[in-house]
């Protein structure tokens, strides 16, 4: 290379290389225009799938160089946006990411939307492989008359707007209602039940954000029902989500005895997992009578499936919602619910659907499953695209906790690993990697922002809450979180 060509390159080299320092001991991680012999991966998707693959990888392959690119400026995904504020335990894998965004051989990049910014051919162009660890943004519909009148909010959104989703800060719902019904029964509807239960004392002191906390402040909810198309037997939570509505100050359960027919004696034959839930359920259903002092009830509706979102009478807002009566045909995990032709009608004005997420396709060249969500795969190689990787919500559909998602990725990583031993990745090909894709970004205008940069929105996030006796304060705006990572 003559001197004109590297005084060329100079700029572009001190461009990435502040984007891309690791560990103070390891320094600046070398460009990945550098070689064409080693594997140069990119995830797209900064949430736990992605790095998850990423952690995966770095720790397989001494050798690999791997870059993430995310949507919004701040990393972590549903680990940030998607763990209830009063579970800040689960959050601590948060430090197992940052010490993979500060491996010698990553590179994060924020602000950057694959498929807008940049295409996925783009970024194949660029790599020897690309993952899509792009999770699941859309909304499972109800599909049913007056899904879309006031009062009515996906748990997606609702879980976003307390939890800091930029896109989702004007949310505004509606909580001067008495009673509101969360159609679903897994985690997330218990995390919306807790929240709009708990105590603002147990809610000042987690990362809710402000204006969800004083909306929570004046809310007039005070009952919660969470309404499950099966029985107690298949209800979709896990032990320790229905032990803490169990153990909720200032609560107290509300349940229909006769949904619990025949459930002691099913017990003995449940696998230990279900039946320590069931134990539980069955007991705080004994207990409905609560405590005097209580002053806010939660309880499971079971059998029921909405088929109607009731009115107001000016038709603008929910009023109630019109539940088919299940019956049930099959037992076990696999025991399906058929309607009996009988309906029930429950008066709210608050109906928030929990029923689940979809992913959406990123890319006309991506194959997608319209029908499944998910890009068609086989341990996480997408079927017919070589050199295509997908790991997360997006590979097997939004299912599972953190762990299943850890594990579903080491898949996905093991399997990137062995196509590169089968020589299947032809790293003799060079490839520029993010030197192409930030060519392609300064081009057209996009700012992207650095894992550096967002440790200074981290920073002044922690010191916004600590003036409020929270942990942080989350930014809800991204203008304003990419004036600070540049400040």
């Amino acid at each position: 290379m003559n001197m004109r060509s590297l005084r060329a390159v100079k700029p572009l080299e001190r461009f990435l290389s502040a984007r891309c320092v690791g560990t103070r001991a390891h320094g600046v991680r070398k460009l990945s225009s550098t070689s064409g012999s080693y594997p140069l991966v990119c995830i797209v998707g900064g949430g736990p799938a992605g790095f998850y693959t990423a952690q995966h990888l770095l720790k397989s392959h001494p050798d690999i160089h791997v870059d993430i690119y995310e949507r919004l400026p701040i990393p972590f995904g549903l680990v940030r946006f998607g763990v209830a504020p009063d579970h800040p335990e689960v959050k601590n894998v948060i430090n197992t990411f940052t010490q993979t965004a500060q491996h010698k051989h990553c590179c994060f990049f924020g602000n950057v939307n694959i498929g807008r910014d940049v295409s996925v051919k783009e970024l194949q162009e660029a790599y020897h492989a690309v993952v899509l660890s792009y999770g699941a943004e859309a909304n499972r519909r109800l599909g049913i008359p007056g899904e879309d009148l006031l009062g009515v909010y996906s748990a997606k959104d609702f879980v976003g707007w307390y939890n800091g989703v930029p896109c989702n800060k004007d949310l505004q719902p509606d909580l001067s209602s008495d009673t509101a019904v969360i159609l679903g029964q897994g985690n997330v509807a218990l995390d919306v039940a807790r929240m709009l239960l708990s105590p603002l004392d147990i809610l000042k002191k987690t990362d809710v954000t402000q204006p969800s906390l004083e909306a929570l402040a004046a809310s007039h909810v005070h009952k919660v029902l969470i309404v499950g198309r099966r029985g107690p037997l298949q209800m979709a939570c896990t032990i320790k989500e229905l032990r803490e509505m169990v153990n909720l100050p200032g609560t107290k359960p509300d349940m229909v005895t006769a949904e619990f027919e025949g459930i002691a004696e099913a017990l003995k034959e449940l696998p230990r997992p279900r039946k320590r839930l069931t134990e539980l359920l069955l007991k705080a259903a004994q207990g409905s009578a609560g405590s005097a002092q209580a002053t806010r009830q939660w309880g499971f509706r079971f059998l029921r499936s909405p088929v109607e979102i009731r009115p107001s009478s000016d038709v603008t807002r929910t009023a109630g919602i019109r539940l088919a009566v299940n019956r049930l045909e099959g037992s076990g995990e696999n025991a399906q619910a058929v309607p009996t032709g009988e309906v029930e009608d429950l008066q709210c004005g608050l109906v928030i659907n929990s029923i689940g997420y979809r992913s959406l396709p990123i890319d006309a060249t991506v194959p997608f499953d319209p029908h499944k969500a998910v890009i068609p795969n086989t341990v996480g190689r997408v079927e017919q695209v070589a050199g295509l990787y997908c790991s997360g919500w997006v590979k097997r559909g939004p299912t599972g906790v953190i762990a299943t998602t850890m594990n579903d990725s080491f898949d996905t990583a093991r399997a990137l690993l062995q196509d590169i031993e089968a020589g299947l990745l032809k790293l003799s090909t060079k490839k520029l990697g993010s030197k192409a894709i930030v060519t392609l970004l300064e081009k057209r205008g996009v700012n992207s922002v650095s894992f550096l940069e967002w440790e200074k929105i981290n920073a002044e996030e922690v010191k916004r809450g600590g003036r409020a006796g929270k942990p942080r304060e989350k930014l809800l705006d991204v203008e304003e979180m990419i004036k600070i990572a540049k400040t």
